[in-house]
């Protein structure tokens, strides 16, 4: 039996609109619309309680306010409800802006770990999983596009 080579997923031309990969997409167009929610209500917190965090501010990794962390994690997390929306739309600049907000937030969330070790861990692990799959799958966005036609 011959061994047939298959293009790598990221470098197809999709002619079948509904393959696995698009549910990659969708789920991740999902999970950063999520973890935009947990970032924006970290956020708050983080600016208006700041004992509610298991260290205090000094003891964080990068030794900045809560305040700033506060403001940093709303921003990340409008971003990523921004990007999770428009990927769930299927709109490209969607699947760049959430490589790197998922990008710039796994390297947030390992700063802010002493005050949330559980939640960074979540984070990041979903980071990289959305990385992945806006890179490998995120071109069958188009597809959706295509299907509202």
């Amino acid at each position: 039996m011959a061994h047939v080579q298959q293009t790598p997923a990221h470098l197809r031309n999709y002619a079948d609109p509904m393959t696995a990969g698009l549910g990659w997409v969708l789920f991740i167009g999902i999970v950063m619309f999520g973890a935009g929610l947990i970032n924006v209500m970290q956020g708050l917190i983080a600016l208006f309680d700041e004992n509610f965090y298991l260290s205090p501010a000094s003891k964080l990794v990068i030794d900045l306010s809560y305040a700033v962390w506060g403001w940093t994690l709303l921003l990340m997390g409008t971003a990523l409800l921004i990007s999770g929306v428009g990927v769930l739309r299927g709109l490209t600049w969607a699947r760049w802006l959430g490589v790197v907000a998922a990008g710039v937030n796994a390297f947030v969330n390992l700063g802010f770990v002493t005050a949330y070790p559980a939640w960074t861990i979540f984070a990041v692990t979903f980071d990289f999983i959305a990385i992945y799959a806006l890179v490998v799958h995120g071109g069958e966005m188009r597809a959706m596009r295509k299907e509202r036609r």
